[in-house]
């Protein structure tokens, strides 16, 4: 049996909802709405990528889900994700979210695709991590799901880590689903020995996220965007939130089965 930790909270990446919207100049659909209707349905926080070309989440995008987040939901999360050295530093100054997950994307990178490596990126980040913590913001940094690096993790100051997933998603129905399942447990396992929390997020959707909550420890919190969003176009937003709940509750008790 796996030790008890809490329920992992689902936080639902807004990103494509604002890059649809961007198509035209109507402002539909509604990046606030879609956050609203996912709040209402039970979500636990949003995320947002705002990235420096403004090709989905624009600047207003995210003051004005911070308005509705301490307005109407004050209890749950707000995450703003991406590259310290480049804009998420002036976001996280003006709003002070819950969380601010460092991703070390580059300006023009399609998505994110790696995570942080240390030691190299240490000294650069140290910084900006005390900067966010002296903000009261909560800080994840975006990892591959090495054991090895998370000492260094926390070493640097941060307080949790976002395993990068694509790696189990592409393997997920292979032989090497078993594979990498392992790694993710184990690095989860390093991090939490290290004093870190654990978050997930890349391409985790309703086929692979039971597994993944069932077998990895500590699992806080998921970040999902794409697949989420797509589902969401056949469903609406309600019945996706309450379809990836169904999700992590499934995974919440094989894990203590």
């Amino acid at each position: 049996m796996t030790a008890a930790y809490p329920r992992t909270s689902l936080s639902v990446n807004v990103n494509k909802v604002a890059l649809v919207r961007n198509t035209r100049h109507l402002g539909i659909p509604g990046v606030a709405r879609a956050a609203r209707l996912c709040l209402a349905a039970g979500a636990q926080g949003i995320t947002v990528h705002p990235r420096p070309d403004g090709r989905h989440i624009r600047a207003h995008d995210v003051h004005e889900l911070a308005e509705l987040l301490a307005q109407d939901w004050p209890g749950r999360e707000y995450n703003i994700e991406g590259n310290p050295t480049q804009n998420l530093m002036e976001f996280i100054r003006a709003v002070r979210p819950s969380q601010a997950t460092f991703v070390p994307d580059g300006e023009d990178q399609f998505t994110s695709d790696h995570g942080w490596s240390f030691p190299q990126d240490a000294e650069r980040l140290a910084p900006l991590v005390a900067e966010c913590r002296a903000l009261g913001v909560r800080v994840s940094l975006f990892m591959d799901p090495v054991p090895e690096q998370m000492q260094a993790v926390r070493a640097v100051g941060a307080d949790r880590i976002e395993l990068y997933t694509e790696p189990y998603a592409c393997a997920w129905g292979t032989p090497q689903q078993e594979e990498q399942l392992a790694r993710y447990a184990a690095a989860a396992q390093a991090a939490l020995e290290a004093g870190l929390g654990v978050n997930a997020g890349h391409d985790l959707n309703q086929d692979n996220l039971a597994a993944f909550v069932a077998r990895v420890p500590g699992l806080l919190e998921v970040s999902i965007g794409h697949a989420f969003m797509s589902d969401a176009l056949e469903l609406g937003y309600a019945a996706a939130v309450r379809a990836y709940q169904q999700c992590i509750d499934d995974g919440m008790a094989r894990r203590r089965s």
